[in-house]
């Protein structure tokens, strides 16, 4: 029965880079897939986009892709990656260069888009977003960006064309390892139960260390071995949608029953129905087997035909973070803590500066549980942390100014401050119609 391995090269967009080597060195891979894109991760590189065209790729293109493509030639691996972000085509030019400059050949790159909606925002004006209820019409010239989450189609058309290294902007997280599955084994975009299968090995490997005990280790309770050196995630699945988890021998972390449990479930809201662009995946029936040292086997699962619909991230500007600390320390540094709290509270207020939220957290104390876990008076250590939300910028740099005057306007012993000031990009979420997007694959190739 044929099976091919593919390697998880990133969980998100700063991940390390060393695992994912080497995996391509050592781990026999067929592919290597980087998922790098969080949600308000695209709004920002939209906003890098608008001020240059040449741009708003993930940053870290370069540097990975300078390293990958060697090893990838040399290794007959093909990638996948959602680095394109808000620009995958520029992204594509980006590796052919990368490609040229070290006089690499016979390579085809392919960039898959249609993701991005912005143009169309205007048609999704009646829309509320799901998170909070705002309306389209109402975030105006707010809006920056509008991405659906697209699937596992375009990948696998490049696929399909010869492509070895495929570049995508907002496809669905497991859409990047679906696709590999769809193009080697010819599954059907209509079977349900096999891309529901395949969506829950992609989910299993999305997220990178996460399931090799990077998000697991709890020390005392849930050890995991050499965390400092963690492995990537390998995934051999074979054309029944069946699929092994391992790890590199000599790498660091784990796989075992409760490393792929715990990923199993993340991020899962309804286990029966987890929606996504290609497919409704059925995670009830899914069964894991521990076959060999870190080798677990999953199997089970199933699917149902999807809704047409595409979560559509909308990303928006929302005003600003203002955000400033400082730090006591010795006998009655607690007290100190407080009375700089007291000090900036009657500051602004005697200024009449308001925001619209305010925060004074006592880090390592309160920060996380309020009052409800730790006693505030006897700590040997204190950092207060005033964080403010306002929509106007002159109000964040007065809150900044009035924490940086405690160096020298008391109270006794405060220093390392920090602050800085950061426009806010938020995201919401409505729903689109598949038709509404139009999926394209442009091609560029290294002879």
């Amino acid at each position: 029965m044929k099976s091919i391995r593919i390697g998880s090269g990133a969980g998100y967009s700063d991940d390390r880079l060393e695992p994912a080597l080497d995996i391509i060195r050592h781990g026999s891979v067929d592919y290597i897939v980087f998922e790098c894109l969080a949600e308000r991760t695209i709004a920002i590189a939209q906003q890098r986009k608008m001020k240059n065209s040449d741009k708003g790729y993930d940053s870290l293109l370069e540097y990975r892709m300078e390293q990958v493509l060697p090893l990838c030639v040399e290794n007959k691996v093909k990638v996948v990656t959602n680095m394109g972000a808000a620009n995958p085509e520029a992204a594509a030019k980006m590796i052919k260069q990368i490609a040229e400059n070290q006089g690499l050949h016979n390579l085809k790159i392919a960039a898959v888009t249609g993701d991005d909606v912005f143009s169309e925002i205007g048609r999704y004006q009646d829309k509320t977003l799901l998170e909070n209820n705002k309306q389209i019409q109402d975030l105006g010239a707010s809006i920056v960006s509008a991405n659906a989450y697209i699937g596992a189609k375009g990948i696998v058309q490049a696929l399909e064309a010869g492509a070895d290294i495929v570049i995508t902007g907002r496809a669905a997280d497991p859409s990047l390892f679906l696709a590999p599955m769809i193009f080697e084994f010819g599954w059907s975009f209509e079977d349900a139960d096999l891309l529901g299968k395949g969506t829950i090995g992609g989910h299993l490997m999305e997220c990178g260390a996460q399931i090799t005990g990077g998000y697991f280790a709890d020390p005392g309770y849930k050890d995991v071995p050499e965390l400092w050196n963690v492995g990537f995630p390998i995934m051999e699945v074979d054309e029944k949608g069946e699929y092994q988890i391992s790890k590199l021998e000599d790498a660091g972390g784990l796989v075992s029953l409760a490393t792929v449990k715990e990923q199993l479930l993340y991020e899962i809201h309804d286990p029966a129905n987890y929606l996504t662009p290609d497919v409704i995946a059925d995670f009830t029936n899914v069964q894991v087997e521990e076959v060999a040292n870190d080798v677990v086997k999953v199997f089970g699962g199933s699917g149902k035909s999807k809704t047409g619909l595409l979560k559509t991230s909308i990303g928006y500007k929302e005003g600003y973070i203002a955000e400033a600390e400082i730090s006591y320390g010795g006998a009655g540094a607690v007290a100190r803590a407080q009375l700089a709290k007291t000090i900036i509270e009657k500051r602004l207020a005697a200024q009449n500066i308001e925001a619209i939220e305010m925060r004074y957290d006592f880090i390592g104390l309160n920060s996380l549980y309020g009052n409800a876990l730790a006693s505030t008076q006897e700590a040997p250590e204190a950092r207060l942390r005033v964080a403010a939300r306002t929509d106007d910028e002159r109000v964040a740099k007065a809150i900044v100014r009035e924490v940086e005057s405690l160096y020298t306007n008391g109270p006794a012993g405060g220093g390392g401050i920090r602050s800085n000031i950061k426009e806010i990009v938020s995201i919401g979420s409505i729903l689109i119609p598949e038709a509404d997007t139009d999926i394209n694959v442009s091609y560029w190739e290294v002879i």
